[in-house]
């Protein structure tokens, strides 16, 4: 038997974690001085708050590796295989404390993937890889399917707000009060474990064209796009309004809506949001 392992960026619902027997292993955030188990002590809504009221950027870290051995003994204690499937390793080094949790436990049989993604993105590929090995297909098999996806993966994403940014000390103390001053945003795209900026500009213009240019890309792939995720920080009324646009384009597409993670959460910022799908 094949089971699938994953981390708390990704973004599923709690009937696909129940169907398809998906673990989850969690992050830790640190908010002012006191560290949180992601979604176990903390949730998303409460990190969003906490975060408003600590002057300093949180922290989020990878799950300890003997959070990874406890949950590999017990996915491998009747014999079954794992395949762990990680947010990208450019994000977070998660998938190398699990592949040296795999090795202290013997004769546990570990694959680790690197999604090359994160949250809806990288839920996609587990929800792929879960109804692959329940239909009795090989890790070699999956891994194949993985990498096609990946291939065809969009994950675009708006931050309006660059005050996590420069407060994390990205920017240099010059360009940080450019940037408040002129009111910039950035367009962000990610590819196969690479964030790129890709446009920049100013106002709620520069986002209303965003959401013009995803438009236009649903209605140009049609039918090849069945799944679309939107994931936000903390603006759920636009966030649904523009999945309504996105109906108009593709009426048959399924649209999940949901808070993201912490780990996104952190460096994006308010008002920052996420949409991700993949051709078939």
């Amino acid at each position: 038997m094949l089971k699938i392992m994953t981390d708390s960026s990704v973004q599923l619902t709690e009937e696909e974690i129940k169907k398809y027997d998906i673990t989850v292993v969690p992050l830790s955030v640190t908010i002012d001085g006191k560290t949180y188990v992601d979604g176990v002590d903390i949730t998303r809504r409460d990190f969003i708050e906490r975060m408003d009221e600590d002057s300093d950027v949180p922290k989020t870290s990878q799950p300890p590796i003997g959070r990874f051995v406890e949950t590999i003994k017990k996915l491998t204690a009747d014999g079954s295989e794992v395949l762990g499937i990680f947010l990208a390793k450019s994000l977070s080094g998660t998938i190398d404390a699990a592949k040296q949790a795999a090795q202290m436990v013997p004769d546990a049989k570990v694959v680790c993937h690197d999604s090359g993604y994160t949250d809806r993105s990288e839920g996609y590929e587990v929800i792929a890889a879960a109804q692959d090995a329940q239909a009795g297909k090989s890790i070699d098999e999956i891994l194949d399917h993985l990498k096609k996806m990946e291939d065809n993966m969009y994950l675009e994403m708006m931050i309006p707000d660059l005050t996590n940014i420069v407060k994390g000390g990205r920017l240099g103390k010059l360009a940080s009060r450019v940037v408040s001053m002129l009111n910039i945003r950035i367009f962000l795209q990610m590819k196969n474990g690479k964030v790129l900026v890709s446009k920049k500009g100013r106002g709620k213009k520069f986002t209303e064209k965003f959401n013009d240019m995803l438009v236009e890309q649903l209605k140009e792939l049609g039918d090849q796009v069945k799944q679309v995720g939107i994931s936000y920080v903390d603006t759920l009324d636009d966030m649904e309004k523009l999945a309504a646009r996105f109906k108009e384009v593709n009426p048959n597409v399924d649209i999940l809506i949901r808070k993201t993670s912490p780990i996104i959460i952190t460096h994006a910022g308010h008002g920052a949001y996420a949409v991700m799908f993949y051709t078939e």
